[in-house]
Protein backbone atom coordinates (compact mmCIF):
# COMPACT_ATOMS: atom_id res chain seq x y z
CA UNK A 1 0.00 0.00 0.00
CA UNK A 2 0.64 3.29 -0.81
CA UNK A 3 0.83 5.41 2.63
CA UNK A 4 1.37 8.64 1.34
CA UNK A 5 -1.56 8.37 -1.60
CA UNK A 6 -3.65 6.92 0.72
CA UNK A 7 -3.14 9.74 3.69
CA UNK A 8 -3.41 11.76 0.58
CA UNK A 9 -7.07 10.48 -0.16
CA UNK A 10 -8.29 9.82 3.21
CA UNK A 11 -7.29 14.36 3.72
CA UNK A 12 -9.60 15.46 0.96
CA UNK A 13 -12.12 13.40 1.64
CA UNK A 14 -12.15 14.42 5.36
CA UNK A 15 -11.87 17.74 4.30
CA UNK A 16 -14.82 18.12 2.06
CA UNK A 17 -17.21 15.32 3.20
CA UNK A 18 -17.65 13.50 0.18
CA UNK A 19 -15.58 10.71 -1.36
CA UNK A 20 -17.05 12.58 -4.56
CA UNK A 21 -15.74 15.93 -4.18
CA UNK A 22 -12.81 15.09 -2.45
CA UNK A 23 -11.50 12.76 -5.15
CA UNK A 24 -12.16 14.92 -7.98
CA UNK A 25 -10.18 17.67 -5.37
CA UNK A 26 -7.29 14.70 -5.17
CA UNK A 27 -7.42 14.45 -8.81
CA UNK A 28 -8.35 10.88 -8.51
CA UNK A 29 -11.92 8.70 -9.64
CA UNK A 30 -13.94 8.21 -6.70
CA UNK A 31 -13.80 4.38 -6.87
CA UNK A 32 -10.35 5.07 -6.39
CA UNK A 33 -10.05 6.88 -3.39
CA UNK A 34 -12.72 4.55 -1.58
CA UNK A 35 -10.23 1.52 -1.82
CA UNK A 36 -7.59 3.62 -0.75
CA UNK A 37 -9.12 4.93 2.56
CA UNK A 38 -10.43 1.47 2.86
CA UNK A 39 -6.83 0.02 2.73
CA UNK A 40 -5.62 2.63 5.33
CA UNK A 41 -8.31 1.38 7.84
CA UNK A 42 -7.63 -2.17 6.91
CA UNK A 43 -3.78 -1.15 7.71
CA UNK A 44 -4.84 0.39 10.78
CA UNK A 45 -7.77 -2.20 11.82
CA UNK A 46 -9.99 0.86 12.83
CA UNK A 47 -12.94 2.56 10.55
CA UNK A 48 -11.75 6.73 9.95
CA UNK A 49 -15.03 7.31 8.30
CA UNK A 50 -18.23 6.90 9.00
CA UNK A 51 -20.92 5.62 6.21
CA UNK A 52 -23.73 5.02 7.77
CA UNK A 53 -25.77 8.23 6.46
CA UNK A 54 -25.45 10.01 3.26
CA UNK A 55 -22.90 12.66 4.78
CA UNK A 56 -18.99 10.91 5.05
CA UNK A 57 -17.95 11.86 8.85
CA UNK A 58 -14.85 10.88 10.62
CA UNK A 59 -14.81 8.55 13.38
CA UNK A 60 -13.72 9.25 16.66
CA UNK A 61 -10.83 6.84 15.35
CA UNK A 62 -10.71 9.22 12.32
CA UNK A 63 -10.29 12.48 14.32
CA UNK A 64 -7.52 11.26 15.92
CA UNK A 65 -5.68 10.02 12.96
CA UNK A 66 -6.25 13.33 10.58
CA UNK A 67 -3.37 15.39 11.81
CA UNK A 68 -0.79 12.74 11.39
CA UNK A 69 -2.19 11.99 7.83
CA UNK A 70 -1.79 15.80 7.07
CA UNK A 71 1.61 15.93 8.48
CA UNK A 72 2.31 12.84 6.02
CA UNK A 73 1.37 14.75 3.65
CA UNK A 74 2.47 17.65 4.06
CA UNK A 75 6.34 16.62 4.44
CA UNK A 76 5.60 14.32 0.93
CA UNK A 77 4.74 17.45 -0.52
CA UNK A 78 7.54 19.57 0.81
CA UNK A 79 9.94 16.49 -0.09
CA UNK A 80 8.93 16.88 -3.66
CA UNK A 81 9.55 20.75 -4.00
CA UNK A 82 13.24 19.76 -2.45
CA UNK A 83 13.29 17.30 -5.03
CA UNK A 84 12.80 19.34 -7.71
CA UNK A 85 15.37 22.14 -6.63
CA UNK A 86 17.91 19.85 -6.49
CA UNK A 87 16.90 18.57 -10.00
CA UNK A 88 17.53 22.11 -10.79
CA UNK A 89 20.39 22.47 -8.34
CA UNK A 90 22.98 24.56 -10.88
CA UNK A 91 26.26 22.77 -11.29
CA UNK A 92 28.89 25.23 -11.92
CA UNK A 93 31.77 24.63 -14.21
CA UNK A 94 35.24 26.15 -14.70
CA UNK A 95 35.80 26.26 -18.46
CA UNK A 96 39.03 27.13 -20.74
CA UNK A 97 38.47 30.60 -21.37
CA UNK A 98 39.56 29.70 -24.76
CA UNK A 99 35.74 27.94 -25.47
CA UNK A 100 34.26 29.89 -27.91
CA UNK A 101 31.06 31.67 -26.14
CA UNK A 102 29.09 29.72 -29.59
CA UNK A 103 29.94 26.76 -28.27
CA UNK A 104 29.54 26.77 -24.66
CA UNK A 105 25.90 28.00 -25.10
CA UNK A 106 25.07 24.84 -27.26
CA UNK A 107 26.73 23.23 -24.27
CA UNK A 108 24.21 24.20 -21.88
CA UNK A 109 21.75 23.43 -23.96
CA UNK A 110 22.82 19.91 -24.52
CA UNK A 111 23.31 19.56 -20.28
CA UNK A 112 19.45 21.07 -20.56
CA UNK A 113 18.26 17.89 -22.56
CA UNK A 114 19.72 15.83 -19.66
CA UNK A 115 18.21 17.80 -16.74
CA UNK A 116 21.63 19.27 -16.02
CA UNK A 117 21.40 22.93 -14.93
CA UNK A 118 24.68 24.05 -16.04
CA UNK A 119 26.63 27.32 -15.60
CA UNK A 120 29.94 27.80 -17.19
CA UNK A 121 32.78 30.27 -15.68
CA UNK A 122 34.88 30.71 -17.74
CA UNK A 123 38.42 31.49 -16.61
CA UNK A 124 42.20 30.64 -16.94
CA UNK A 125 44.35 27.43 -16.15
CA UNK A 126 45.35 28.87 -12.31
CA UNK A 127 42.58 30.29 -11.42
CA UNK A 128 40.23 27.02 -12.60
CA UNK A 129 42.55 24.71 -10.14
CA UNK A 130 41.88 27.96 -7.80
CA UNK A 131 38.00 27.98 -8.43
CA UNK A 132 37.82 24.31 -8.02
CA UNK A 133 40.22 24.03 -4.57
CA UNK A 134 37.81 26.72 -2.95
CA UNK A 135 34.64 24.87 -4.01
CA UNK A 136 33.65 27.69 -5.50
CA UNK A 137 32.37 26.07 -8.74
CA UNK A 138 31.18 22.11 -8.85
CA UNK A 139 33.70 20.62 -11.31
CA UNK A 140 36.61 21.84 -13.29
CA UNK A 141 37.95 21.02 -16.73
CA UNK A 142 41.74 21.45 -15.77
CA UNK A 143 44.59 21.50 -18.15
CA UNK A 144 47.12 18.14 -17.71
CA UNK A 145 49.28 16.18 -19.39
CA UNK A 146 48.38 14.59 -22.47
CA UNK A 147 48.88 11.09 -21.06
CA UNK A 148 46.61 11.57 -18.18
CA UNK A 149 44.20 13.82 -20.56
CA UNK A 150 40.52 12.52 -21.24
CA UNK A 151 40.18 15.14 -23.88
CA UNK A 152 43.10 16.04 -26.00
CA UNK A 153 43.55 19.53 -28.14
CA UNK A 154 46.73 19.18 -31.00
CA UNK A 155 48.11 22.78 -30.86
CA UNK A 156 50.47 24.14 -33.99
CA UNK A 157 51.59 27.61 -35.11
CA UNK A 158 49.25 30.18 -37.03
CA UNK A 159 50.33 32.80 -38.88
CA UNK A 160 48.76 35.46 -41.03
CA UNK A 161 49.99 34.41 -44.08
CA UNK A 162 49.91 30.45 -45.60
CA UNK A 163 52.85 28.57 -44.30
CA UNK A 164 53.58 26.38 -47.32
CA UNK A 165 55.27 23.13 -45.06
CA UNK A 166 52.83 20.77 -44.05
CA UNK A 167 54.88 21.26 -40.24
CA UNK A 168 56.50 24.13 -38.82
CA UNK A 169 60.37 23.62 -37.90
CA UNK A 170 61.41 25.67 -35.31
CA UNK A 171 65.01 26.17 -36.99
CA UNK A 172 62.97 28.09 -39.49
CA UNK A 173 62.23 30.48 -37.48
CA UNK A 174 66.21 31.61 -36.66
CA UNK A 175 67.01 35.18 -37.53
CA UNK A 176 69.13 35.42 -40.68
CA UNK A 177 72.80 37.22 -40.65
CA UNK A 178 71.07 40.09 -41.85
CA UNK A 179 70.39 42.37 -38.21
CA UNK A 180 67.79 43.93 -40.32
CA UNK A 181 65.47 40.79 -40.13
CA UNK A 182 62.84 40.57 -37.89
CA UNK A 183 63.04 38.02 -35.79
CA UNK A 184 59.47 35.91 -35.66
CA UNK A 185 57.86 35.36 -32.31
CA UNK A 186 55.88 32.39 -31.17
CA UNK A 187 53.27 34.00 -29.09
CA UNK A 188 51.84 31.31 -26.08
CA UNK A 189 48.38 32.22 -24.90
CA UNK A 190 48.01 32.09 -21.39
CA UNK A 191 45.92 29.05 -21.38
CA UNK A 192 49.16 26.90 -22.61
CA UNK A 193 51.37 28.79 -20.15
CA UNK A 194 51.57 25.95 -18.51
CA UNK A 195 54.58 23.65 -17.48
CA UNK A 196 53.73 20.57 -19.67
CA UNK A 197 53.51 22.86 -23.05
CA UNK A 198 55.72 26.20 -22.22
CA UNK A 199 58.80 24.45 -20.87
CA UNK A 200 59.08 21.83 -23.69
CA UNK A 201 58.52 24.52 -26.28
CA UNK A 202 61.08 26.77 -24.64
CA UNK A 203 63.76 23.94 -24.66
CA UNK A 204 63.25 22.91 -28.05
CA UNK A 205 63.30 26.57 -29.37
CA UNK A 206 66.90 26.96 -27.84
CA UNK A 207 67.94 24.01 -28.81
CA UNK A 208 67.08 25.03 -32.51
CA UNK A 209 68.92 28.46 -32.17
CA UNK A 210 66.28 30.83 -31.24
CA UNK A 211 66.77 33.59 -29.20
CA UNK A 212 65.04 33.73 -25.64
CA UNK A 213 62.73 36.59 -26.40
CA UNK A 214 61.62 34.73 -29.82
CA UNK A 215 58.84 32.77 -27.30
CA UNK A 216 57.22 34.66 -25.06
CA UNK A 217 53.89 34.48 -23.34
CA UNK A 218 51.55 36.99 -24.13
CA UNK A 219 48.96 38.65 -21.72
CA UNK A 220 45.64 37.41 -23.12
CA UNK A 221 44.71 35.36 -26.19
CA UNK A 222 43.37 38.75 -27.71
CA UNK A 223 46.90 40.15 -27.43
CA UNK A 224 48.71 37.25 -29.12
CA UNK A 225 46.13 37.10 -31.82
CA UNK A 226 46.06 40.79 -32.72
CA UNK A 227 50.18 40.08 -32.95
CA UNK A 228 50.11 37.15 -35.25
CA UNK A 229 47.28 38.89 -37.31
CA UNK A 230 49.43 42.29 -37.37
CA UNK A 231 53.05 41.04 -37.87
CA UNK A 232 55.26 38.22 -38.75
CA UNK A 233 54.52 36.65 -35.65
CA UNK A 234 53.02 32.87 -34.90
CA UNK A 235 50.20 32.35 -32.68
CA UNK A 236 50.47 28.67 -30.74
CA UNK A 237 47.29 27.48 -30.77
CA UNK A 238 44.72 25.03 -31.82
CA UNK A 239 43.45 24.48 -35.18
CA UNK A 240 39.37 25.55 -34.01
CA UNK A 241 41.52 28.74 -33.06
CA UNK A 242 43.01 29.69 -35.80
CA UNK A 243 40.17 29.17 -37.85
CA UNK A 244 38.01 32.04 -35.30
CA UNK A 245 41.13 34.47 -36.33
CA UNK A 246 41.32 33.50 -40.06
CA UNK A 247 45.01 32.65 -39.38
CA UNK A 248 47.03 29.91 -41.14
CA UNK A 249 47.72 27.01 -39.61
CA UNK A 250 50.08 24.38 -39.43
CA UNK A 251 51.33 21.79 -36.62
CA UNK A 252 55.01 21.84 -35.26
CA UNK A 253 57.25 18.87 -36.29
CA UNK A 254 59.20 18.88 -32.51
CA UNK A 255 58.14 18.96 -30.20
CA UNK A 256 54.54 17.62 -30.58
CA UNK A 257 52.49 19.96 -28.70
CA UNK A 258 48.85 18.45 -26.83
CA UNK A 259 46.46 20.63 -24.87
CA UNK A 260 44.88 18.02 -22.33
CA UNK A 261 42.30 18.19 -20.22
CA UNK A 262 40.13 16.07 -17.10
CA UNK A 263 37.69 17.02 -14.71
CA UNK A 264 38.40 18.03 -11.54
CA UNK A 265 36.82 19.00 -7.92
CA UNK A 266 32.74 18.36 -7.67
CA UNK A 267 31.48 14.77 -6.79
CA UNK A 268 31.85 11.57 -8.19
CA UNK A 269 28.51 11.85 -10.12
CA UNK A 270 29.32 15.55 -11.37
CA UNK A 271 32.32 14.18 -12.56
CA UNK A 272 30.27 11.64 -14.27
CA UNK A 273 27.97 13.50 -15.83
CA UNK A 274 30.52 15.63 -17.63
CA UNK A 275 32.88 13.23 -18.69
CA UNK A 276 30.42 10.73 -20.23
CA UNK A 277 26.85 11.90 -20.99
CA UNK A 278 28.21 15.58 -22.30
CA UNK A 279 31.98 14.19 -23.26
CA UNK A 280 31.46 14.97 -26.62
CA UNK A 281 30.07 18.11 -26.14
CA UNK A 282 32.81 19.68 -24.24
CA UNK A 283 35.01 17.90 -26.50
CA UNK A 284 33.06 20.56 -29.36
CA UNK A 285 33.96 23.21 -26.83
CA UNK A 286 37.74 22.65 -26.21
CA UNK A 287 38.25 21.99 -30.02
CA UNK A 288 39.33 18.76 -29.60
CA UNK A 289 38.91 16.68 -33.46
CA UNK A 290 36.89 13.96 -33.55
CA UNK A 291 35.30 12.55 -29.87
CA UNK A 292 35.56 8.76 -29.20
CA UNK A 293 32.95 7.38 -27.59
CA UNK A 294 35.50 6.16 -24.78
CA UNK A 295 37.85 8.45 -23.56
CA UNK A 296 41.57 8.32 -22.67
CA UNK A 297 41.88 4.32 -23.85
CA UNK A 298 38.60 3.99 -22.39
CA UNK A 299 38.48 5.58 -18.88
CA UNK A 300 36.01 7.99 -17.56
CA UNK A 301 36.68 11.34 -17.06
CA UNK A 302 37.82 12.58 -13.89
CA UNK A 303 39.14 8.36 -13.12
CA UNK A 304 42.49 7.93 -11.69
CA UNK A 305 45.08 6.39 -13.97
Amino acid sequence: MDVVAACRAFVAVSGHGSFTSGAAAAGIPQSVASRRVAALEEHFGARLFDRSSRAVRLTSFGQDMLPSARRLVDLADAMGDDAERARLRPLRVAVPETCPPRRLAELVVAARRQRIHLEVRPAGPPERERLCRTLEVGAGIVAVPEATAAWRVPLGLAARTPIPAPAVFLETLRSGRSRTQARRRILIQPEDDVAHLRDPLTRAGQFAGLVPAQVTVAPSLVDAAAAALGSPDLLLCSRQQAEDFALHWRPVADPRLVRGYDVAGGVREDRDQLGTVLYAEIAHCLGAPDPDPGPAGGRAAGEPT
